[in-house]
C-alpha cells in the first residue's frame, strides 16, 4: 500500500499567497516563502505553487519567487501557472522545480502534454484539471475556473494519463474553500478510471474530510491551502490522526 500524501497549496497572486472560495473572493494568506520554509519543517509531503493569475494575464509563472522557494525546502515541489511550452518547464525545472502543473494549455494543446512526459519524464508532469459538476455532469473549466467548456472531467482524465501524465490534480470547484468535504464521488470514479496517482483538491475543512478523501475518494494525495495557512489543521497532527484510522502516511 503506498503512502498516503498531504500537500498544502500557495495560490500566488502578485507576490502574495491567497485563498478564495468558490475561485472567487481572494483574501491575504501571507509570504509564500515563509509558508513555504514553515511547511517543509512541518512534516508537509509536498509542496504545490500555482501562479494563479499567470494565465488569464498571459504572462510567464514567477520564476524569481520559485528560486526562493527551492532555496529554502528539501520536499518535492510542484509549480503551476502560465506554463504553455517546453521551455517554461525546462526554465522552472532549472529553478528547482521537481515537477510541473498544467492546465488550460494541456487542453488548448494535448500534446504539451506528451511533449513534456518525453522530454522530462511522466514523473515531473501533473495534468490539473478544474471541474464543475452542472447536473449530473462534471465539466472542466480552465483559466482559473472562469472559462467554461464541454469538456467531461472523466472522458479528459482518460486522455491525459494516455498522453503520459503522471499525475492528476483534481479540483472540484463546486466544494473548492467551502469546508464541506471534497468531491469523493467523483475523486473515486477518478481513482478507478485511471492508473496514475489522483491529487484531492477543494473542499478541506477538518480531519474527517481528509480520512474520507483516502477511504471514499480513494485518493492518493490530498490538497489543501486555508485550514493549513490559518493554522485551522496542523499538519503534524493530522497526519497523526490519519495513522490511528489505519491510513498509512509518512509521520
Amino acid at each position: 500500500m503506498h503512502t498516503k500524501r498531504i500537500i498544502p497549496c500557495l495560490d500566488i497572486k502578485e507576490g502574495r499567497t491567497v485563498k478564495g472560495i468558490n475561485f472567487v473572493g481572494l483574501r491575504d494568506a501571507g509570504d509564500p516563502v515563509d509558508l513555504a520554509d514553515f511547511y517543509t519543517k512541518n512534516n508537509a509531503d509536498e509542496l504545490v505553487f500555482l501562479d494563479i493569475s499567470a494565465t488569464e494575464e498571459k504572462r510567464k509563472t514567477l520564476v524569481k519567487l520559485v528560486e526562493k522557494i527551492a532555496e529554502r525546502i528539501n520536499i518535492p515541489f510542484t509549480v503551476g501557472g502560465g506554463i504553455s511550452h517546453v521551455e517554461d518547464v525546462e526554465i522552472l525545472l532549472n529553478a528547482g522545480a521537481d515537477k510541473v502543473s498544467i492546465n488550460s494549455s494541456a487542453v488548448k494543446n494535448p500534446q504539451l502534454i506528451t511533449q513534456l512526459s518525453k522530454r522530462f519524464g511522466n514523473q515531473c508532469v501533473v495534468v490539473a484539471i478544474d471541474a464543475k459538476k452542472i447536473g449530473s455532469e462534471w465539466k472542466v473549466h480552465l483559466v482559473g475556473g472562469k472559462v467554461p467548456t464541454d469538456i467531461d472531467l472523466f472522458d479528459w482524465a482518460k486522455q491525459v494519463e494516455e498522453l503520459g501524465a503522471g499525475e492528476i490534480l483534481f479540483t472540484s470547484m463546486n466544494n473548492d474553500g467551502t469546508k464541506a468535504g471534497f468531491a469523493n464521488e467523483a475523486l473515486a470514479r477518478l481513482s478507478e478510471l485511471v492508473n496514475i496517482p489522483i491529487i484531492a483538491s477543494g473542499g478541506a475543512g477538518e480531519m474527517l474530510h481528509f480520512e474520507e478523501a483516502f477511504t471514499k475518494g480513494k485518493a492518493d494525495a490530498a490538497l489543501a491551502a486555508s485550514v493549513f495557512h490559518f493554522k485551522e489543521i496542523e499538519i503534524s497532527l493530522l497526519k497523526k490522526y490519519l495513522s490511528k484510522k489505519g491510513i498509512e502516511v509518512r509521520i
